[in-house]
């Protein structure tokens, strides 16, 4: 069989490949020289080392580096005060049109929770923590609030004191005295040193539910809003009965959400974040806030100078956000704490 055709055919193909090949690292290596030419010029490689030298020199570092961030900074502020603007508006806009958006509760009002149970772990939580939910709940007729405290305050020797600071403070914030329940157990001392047991604590929870019929239990989420171990006993201890479906049917588990440090302090300012990023709420105007302010000062005993800086910028003076709690949750959150 004559092949030469196709040794011819084969070695067409061959010159042509290389022959583009070159072409091409000719074409890169000509394009190379001219960005090179462009860039340094005709300069010697030591004329370009000391190019580079005095770019990477400390002081031209600096003024890079100072422009840079001045422009950065500007920025910076110009988003904060755009933030900070729309807030106010937000803020302004809720109050001005009334039942616009201040309260947003987990039920339907034709279905509203008509006894309710706050459960937390020391006297002051009531006001530092739910203040703003006790608030707007009690001044619904049809709603009956309940609070149960779990300590009386002792850790500074201080738990006479601090019933009474409660009373008052309740008061203020519109809770009668006969819907508190002030714990007095040796198991549950005002102490972050001490461990509370989650069996204890779910049985006073659970008794005081059932005993006053409750439809909406409220307490701390995992992580206690301020990380106190106590805070957190409590929500494990709600938690345990939500687990064992040991509450009544027709109550449900809702907790206040715990935040971050910066969103914590950020006041009003945590609005727009508080509407994105919950599905319930609870904000009070600057007027209904100085409520709740008010009542915290009733715990004199606790007005260390920190507290005033808290009542004035805390976010939890102004707004609370919940979410409800259901079995799949839980069962996630007990893995957690287990590991």
């Amino acid at each position: 069989m004559n092949v030469s055709w196709l040794n011819t055919f084969i070695g067409s193909v061959i010159n042509t490949t290389v022959t583009t090949c070159g072409t091409a690292a000719t074409n890169i290596y000509t394009a190379y020289q001219q960005q090179r030419s462009l860039l340094i010029g005709n300069s010697s490689g030591l004329g370009v080392l000391q190019a580079t030298l005095a770019a990477l020199h400390p002081k031209t570092v600096y003024v890079r580096l100072l422009d840079k961030s001045t422009e950065a900074l500007e920025h910076l502020a110009y988003a904060f005060l755009a933030y900070f603007l729309v807030c106010l508006a937000i803020y302004t806009i809720i109050f001005r049109y009334k039942g616009l958006g201040q309260l947003r509760l987990p039920w339907p009002t034709s279905h509203a929770a008509k006894r309710v149970l706050f459960v937390t772990s020391h006297p002051d939580d009531e006001c530092m923590f739910f203040g703003p939910l006790i608030y707007s709940l009690t001044r619904q007729k049809q709603c009956e609030v309940y609070l149960l405290c779990l300590s009386n305050g002792n850790y500074e020797k201080q738990s006479s004191r601090r019933r009474e600071e409660l009373w008052h403070a309740c008061t203020h914030l519109g809770l009668p005295q006969g819907n508190i329940i002030l714990v007095n157990a040796t198991n549950l001392p005002d102490d972050p040193n001490v461990d509370w047991k989650t069996d204890a604590v779910a049985s006073i929870i659970l008794h005081t539910v059932e005993t006053l019929s409750i439809q909406a239990l409220f307490t701390f989420d995992r992580d206690g809003v301020s990380q106190h171990p106590n805070h957190c006993a409590v929500y494990y201890a709600a938690a345990s009965l939500c687990l064992a479906n040991l509450l009544p049917k027709d109550c449900k588990f809702y907790t206040l959400d715990s935040i971050n440090i910066l969103r914590k302090y950020l006041s009003i300012f945590d609005i727009i974040c508080t509407c994105f990023m919950s599905r319930y709420w609870c904000i009070l105007s600057w007027q209904e806030s100085s409520v709740v302010r008010n009542a915290m000062k009733k715990h004199q005993s606790q007005m260390k100078w920190f507290r005033w800086l808290y009542i004035f910028f805390s976010r939890y003076m102004f707004i609370n956000s919940i979410r409800e709690v259901n079995l799949t949750d839980v069962e996630l959150e007990m893995q957690i704490h287990d590991n």
